[in-house]
């Protein structure tokens, strides 16, 4: 019984590492080639191949080195590069509305009943 919620928990674990590799592929694919040049990251295509990579090893490959390899290299996709993208496209906090304040509603800034 312990043996199979041990074989539980690390499918779970390959397949949290599957999600993250193929959200983070979605996410250098969308983004603009133009963008990763103002961001002064890596060329769009590096990224699209070390994220393809990371895909097809989680996919075929059941070797946990290159799993987490490719973990490691979809996390930092998603926490440096990706935010440096969305900032220098312009799809900060707000989404494409542009930057504004956390004190802005709907219709502008919120002036407190002034």
């Amino acid at each position: 019984m312990l043996l199979t919620g041990f074989s539980l928990l690390t499918s779970l674990l390959y397949l949290a590492m599957l999600v993250i590799a193929v959200v983070a592929l979605v996410f250098a694919a969308l983004a603009r080639e133009d963008a990763y040049r103002a961001a002064d990251k890596k060329t769009k295509p590096f990224w699209l191949v070390i994220l393809g990579i990371t895909v097809v090893v989680n996919l075929f490959v059941p070797m946990l080195f290159l799993q987490l390899a490719g973990l490691v290299a979809s996390i930092v996709f998603m926490v440096d590069v990706r935010p440096a993208l969305r900032q220098v496209s312009g799809g900060g906090r707000g989404g494409r509305r542009g930057g504004g304040s956390s004190s802005d509603g709907p219709y502008g800034p919120y002036n407190g009943g002034r």
